[in-house]
């Protein structure tokens, strides 16, 4: 009989000891995810500067003619910043074309002004990879306040210049057969080789027209415009008034005609009158005298 209660105590401790350490795990687990939201919380409360840095947003892809198509993109943009600073975005933007930093760049045109109008101008071939890194170069420290973008399509003209290659290929070819004859009169040879010469000129010409269509299409043309902070404002000023003047004028060139035309008219009227009345009192004077 003891026995067999020592056996069903021992029984009873066990299953209540698996049912401790269930407890025991369940409010471990409960302790851990507790802690795991303090952690979170404090992180979103931590300054700033104390946060991991989010890895920064990915640019925009890159603007690219759809496959099968020939357009020549080219974009213009208007930057306003500090006077002081016109300059050393210049500088920036030219050194990071003609370091390729951004790929495939060549400068096309700077230029620059003083007072009392501060501002600057640079003008940039570029890979269409490169052109958002230009962009956001030079308008780092200021502000980007007009952007554009316009395609031209160059589709007839890549067709055109293609047909006239193979045109003047065809052309070259058979005269380079037909010269090959040894029959060929002496006038024969110098027509033949004149118009050699210039079909070779018109190759010359069509291969250079082709290159720069491909390089306006693989390429995109970037126009960055500088100006001063309150530059803007005082043009629109100058600009107003310059239109203003040109309206006062064409209005008093126009009330002019009116009143030449209103007072032309009568004045003939008036001298038509004078000159009888003067022709007839001359006439009496001399009847008088006579």
């Amino acid at each position: 009989m003891r026995r067999g209660f020592g056996w069903g105590a021992g029984l009873l401790l066990l299953v209540l000891a698996g049912c401790g350490r269930q407890a025991d795990h369940g409010q471990g687990a409960a302790a851990s995810d507790d802690l795991a939201a303090a952690a979170d919380a404090a992180a979103e409360a931590a300054p700033a500067p104390l946060r991991a840095m989010a890895p920064p947003a990915p640019p925009p892809p890159p603007l690219q003619a759809p496959a099968g198509t020939f357009l020549a993109y080219e974009h213009d943009a208007r930057v306003r910043l500090p006077g002081k600073d016109i300059g050393p975005h210049v500088t920036a933007v030219r050194d990071a074309c003609q370091q390729a930093r951004f790929g495939d760049c060549a400068v096309l045109e700077i230029s620059q002004r003083g007072d009392p109008y501060p501002g600057g101008e640079i003008v940039v071939r570029s890979a269409p990879a490169g052109v958002e890194p230009l962009l956001k170069l030079a308008g780092e420290g200021g502000e980007i306040t007009l952007r554009s973008t316009r395609a031209e399509d160059l589709a007839q003209q890549v067709a055109d210049t293609r047909l006239t290659q193979a045109r003047l290929e065809n052309e070259h070819a058979r005269l380079l057969e037909y010269q090959r004859r040894g029959d060929l009169k002496m006038a024969d040879l110098l027509t033949l080789s004149q118009r050699l010469a210039e079909i070779e000129s018109g190759l010359q010409e069509a291969r250079q027209d082709a290159a720069q269509q491909k390089r306006r299409i693989d390429t995109q043309r970037v126009t960055i415009n500088f100006e001063a902070v309150g530059v803007e404002r005082n043009r629109s000023e100058l600009g107003r008034a310059f239109s203003e003047t040109g309206q006062i004028f064409t209005g008093s060139l126009a009330f002019m005609i009116r009143f030449v035309a209103g007072v032309l008219p009568p004045a003939i009227g008036v001298l038509a009158l004078l000159w009888v009345l003067r022709l007839w009192w001359r006439r009496r004077r001399a009847k008088a005298k006579a």
